[in-house]
C-alpha cells in the first residue's frame, strides 16, 4: 500500500512552510481529512483545466488537473475561489493566476512534498516574474488548505478570498489565465515553475457560460491547453494587482 500523508489547515497566512522556505505560518491538523478530487462538475459547477484532455485525477496518476469554483463577484472585494489541484511530481504542483503569462507576474499557489523529509506536504504562495521566471516568496491569504501526498501524486484543496482582476475600486473582474504546472524542490529551494497547461483568458466565475465552446490550444510542443466549460475572452487582459495586496484580502 502506498504511503499517504494528509493535512488540514483551517485558515492560513503562508501555510505549512518547509525548512529553508521563509514565511509566517499557522497550522491546525485533522487526522481524518481526505482529499478526493474528480472531474465531477467540470463545465457545470466548476471550471476545469487539465492535461491530457478530459483526464480524471481520481483514476489517472498522469493527470495534471485544477478546478476553480468562484462565488458571484462583488465590487470592490472581488470573488472567493475554491480550488482543487492534482498532479504527479517529486517536488511541487502549482496553480497560477495571471493577466498575461508572457509578461507581468503570476500568483502561484504551491502544493508540494519534501522528499528529504519523508515526503511531507507543505503549502506556499509565490510570485513568479513572467519575463525571467524568478520566484519570490509572497504572502497571500489562503484558507481551508487540505493536502495529501501519495507516492508521487500530490492533491490539495484551498480557498482564495477576495480575488479581483481589476485595479478599479468599483469593479470586480474575474478574467484570468489559469496555469497548472510543476517544479522541483530539493529540501531547501523551490525550482522554476514549469507550465503544463495555460487556459488562455477565461472568466473563472462563470463555468456555465458557453459550455459547448471548449477550447484547446497548443502553447508549445508537449504543452496542451484545455479549459472545460469556459467563456473564452482572449482580448481581456485585465490587471489583478489587488491579488497581491494584503489589506484588501481579508475582511474582519
Amino acid at each position: 500500500m502506498e504511503r499517504g500523508l494528509i493535512l488540514l489547515a483551517a485558515a492560513a497566512l503562508m501555510v505549512y512552510v518547509a525548512p529553508g522556505v521563509q514565511g509566517t505560518f499557522h497550522l491546525s491538523f485533522a487526522n481524518n481529512t481526505e482529499v478526493n478530487i474528480t472531474r465531477d462538475g467540470c463545465g457545470m459547477s466548476k471550471l476545469c483545466v487539465e492535461t491530457p484532455d478530459n483526464c480524471d485525477p481520481s483514476t489517472s496518476k498522469t493527470c495534471s488537473f485544477a478546478s476553480l469554483t468562484a462565488t458571484t463577484p462583488v465590487a470592490p472585494d472581488g470573488t472567493n475561489v475554491s480550488c482543487e489541484l492534482s498532479g504527479s511530481s517529486s517536488g511541487y504542483m502549482a496553480l497560477g493566476l495571471t493577466a498575461n503569462a508572457s509578461e507581468g507576474t503570476t500568483m502561484l499557489f504551491i502544493c508540494a512534498q519534501n522528499s528529504s523529509n519523508n515526503g511531507s506536504f507543505f503549502f506556499r504562495t509565490m510570485q513568479r516574474n513572467n519575463t525571467d521566471g524568478a520566484l519570490t516568496p509572497t504572502e497571500r491569504i489562503t484558507r481551508e488548505i487540505r493536502g495529501t501526498v501519495n507516492g508521487s501524486v500530490i492533491m490539495c484543496e484551498f480557498d482564495i478570498p477576495n480575488v479581483n482582476a481589476s485595479m478599479m475600486r468599483n469593479t470586480a473582474a474575474t478574467t484570468f489565465m489559469v496555469l497548472v504546472g510543476n517544479g522541483t524542490f530539493d529540501g531547501t529551494m523551490l525550482g522554476p515553475f514549469n507550465t503544463l497547461v495555460n487556459s488562455g483568458s477565461v472568466n473563472i466565475a462563470d463555468p456555465l457560460a458557453n459550455v459547448a465552446n471548449t477550447t484547446t490550444t497548443t502553447m508549445a510542443p508537449g504543452n496542451a491547453t484545455t479549459a472545460s466549460g469556459c467563456n473564452i475572452n482572449p482580448n481581456a487582459m485585465l490587471l489583478f494587482l489587488s491579488i497581491f495586496t494584503l489589506p484588501a484580502m481579508l475582511r474582519a
